[in-house]
């Protein structure tokens, strides 16, 4: 059964039943799409609800604070449910949950309805994210997961990417209804087809769930990621920010402490005792920081900066989920040739060069430019995300994949949420600190106006630097990632396993 394929090349699931491994990656990459594209597709509808709904800035943006919360909490839940329950029940039911989510926000007559209703969401999403890497992972052997993954990476790069655009595109011509409503019969679709497709690929054991883990991994990475989405918002010097991020560490540490001390952790954080490992999830973290902390920057900086509408701003990211796209299956096809490190220190090269000139942009500075390094941005990271991921995974046995994925995930959750909320927080403060004083509004319009500006753009430089720092850092990381083949590693596990029988 070791890589789920029969001696035949055949994909078999637990019951060592042959099924269509195709059609069952197609549902799982369908679904995951969408459940993917929701996490982002919100961006530029916040003012449209704002006016619908009657509420301000702080109230709508619980609308993506609550979602990654939520979602972010259920990741290392997910780690118990997929070692317990059959994969094809877990992955139906996630997106029936997805599902009553969407359609809750489609029909949502006030706020806190449509607020439930994405809270709803992301408990499916919180489940199916994970479940689609682990699923990857284990139907295709370790010499064919870099393929397997590059399309798991186009998913997860695309989706969150052309969500802005596909947003703006929406708000403008239709009702900001439809956002969910065109997701609707996707979900379903995949609910329905998931009955004939979804197979028990994973192997599954009766293992009790240990409640204090639960609870002390809901409120310390609640609190963390609650504390770090305020960020923005309140700045760093709020006592809400500063009690709810200490008051995640404390949760997070005692959470730690006891998964080391039980014979079977809820969520086995040994996996980080692996170098290799443990190297690769710092890396994807890394990169998270990265991409996610431009995507929420660059934006603003079209909209307050060059006064672009928010579809146009959200349309200069195309290119660059289209690069993620393309490249993505490419690089996990090369990856399963030569392994992930020459891949992720090019990729990590991309990334930094292309990040640079950001840090010296303009009112002037062409479109055509920003479009081409942002691209170039995205090229790196596809290039190594995955690949690095993919590459950690492979150094764990089979059944620590579930737990190696849940750590993976919820490490870079939280990683998305501290970039996000650093590159914003040195925005906003740098702006503010070097904004001319009132006086000078009065005496001279004209050059508070342009002091003004010169303090905007200074903010924006500002954050740039720090996500080149970023990239430096996510650099000289690459340079430690394992440079062993998949074919290499396969060879070792066998040579281990026929050294233990022997």
């Amino acid at each position: 059964m070791l890589g789920r394929e029969d001696n035949l090349g055949k994909a078999i699931d637990e019951n060592g039943k042959a099924y269509n491994r195709t059609l069952l990656v197609a549902l799982l990459l369908i679904g995951s799409f969408c459940t993917v594209l929701n996490q982002t597709i919100l961006t530029t509808a916040f003012p449209t609800l704002m006016k619908s709904f009657d509420i301000n800035t702080s109230t709508v943006q619980w609308l993506t604070s609550g979602f990654m919360m939520v979602s972010g909490v259920m990741i290392p839940i997910s780690a118990w449910l997929t070692v317990r329950v059959n994969s094809k029940a877990l992955y139906e039911g996630a997106m029936v949950v997805f599902l009553l989510g969407t359609i809750t926000c489609y029909i949502a007559p006030s706020f806190s309805v449509l607020l439930t209703g994405r809270l709803i969401q992301a408990l499916g999403v919180g489940v199916t994210m994970p479940l689609l890497q682990t699923m990857m992972l284990t139907i295709f052997p370790a010499n064919k997961r870099g393929a397997a993954m590059g399309m798991a990476g186009l998913v997860i790069g695309v989706a969150p990417a052309i969500g802005p655009t596909l947003s703006g595109w929406v708000i403008d011509n239709y009702h900001w209804r439809t956002l969910f409503g065109m997701l609707i019969p996707f979900a379903a679709l995949v609910v329905i087809a998931g009955f004939w497709l979804m197979k028990d690929v994973l192997p599954t054991q009766k293992v009790k769930l240990d409640w204090l883990s639960a609870l002390l991994s809901t409120i310390g990475f609640g609190s963390l990621l609650y504390g770090f989405s305020e960020v923005g918002e309140k700045g760093w010097g709020s006592s809400i920010v500063i009690l709810s991020i200490i008051a995640g560490v404390i949760f997070v540490v005692l959470f730690g402490i006891r998964q080391l001390r039980l014979e079977k952790p809820f969520l086995d954080l040994r996996v980080l005792k692996n170098p290799e490992f443990s190297v690769a999830a710092l890396l994807s973290s890394v990169l998270m920081m990265a991409m996610i902390g431009v995507e929420m920057v660059l934006p603003l900086y079209l909209q307050t900066v060059r006064g672009e509408s928010a579809f146009h701003s959200g349309l200069t990211l195309l290119p660059g989920a289209l690069m993620m796209g393309v490249i993505s299956p490419i690089a996990g096809r090369v990856f399963d040739r030569i392994g992930a490190r020459r891949i992720a220190i090019t990729g990590l090269f991309l990334l930094t060069a292309g990040t640079i000139p950001f840090a010296f942009i303009t009112r002037e500075t062409p479109f055509v430019y920003l479009v081409t390094l942002y691209a170039l941005r995205m090229a790196g990271i596809a290039m190594s995300m995955m690949t690095v991921t993919t590459s950690g995974m492979n150094s764990l046995p089979l059944k620590m994949m579930s737990n190696g994925t849940a750590v993976n995930n919820t490490i870079r959750q939280v990683a998305a949420s501290v970039g996000t909320a650093v590159l914003v927080s040195i925005l906003t403060n740098v702006t503010k600190n070097d904004m001319p004083g009132k006086a000078m509004l009065h005496s001279d319009p004209l050059a508070y106006k342009n002091a003004a500006f010169q303090a905007t753009l200074g903010g924006y430089h500002a954050a740039f630097w720090v996500a080149i720092g970023f990239s430096l850092v996510g650099l000289i990381v690459a340079f430690f990632v394992s440079g062993r083949t998949p074919g290499e590693m396969m060879q070792k596990s066998t040579e281990n396993v026929g050294g233990e029988q022997a």
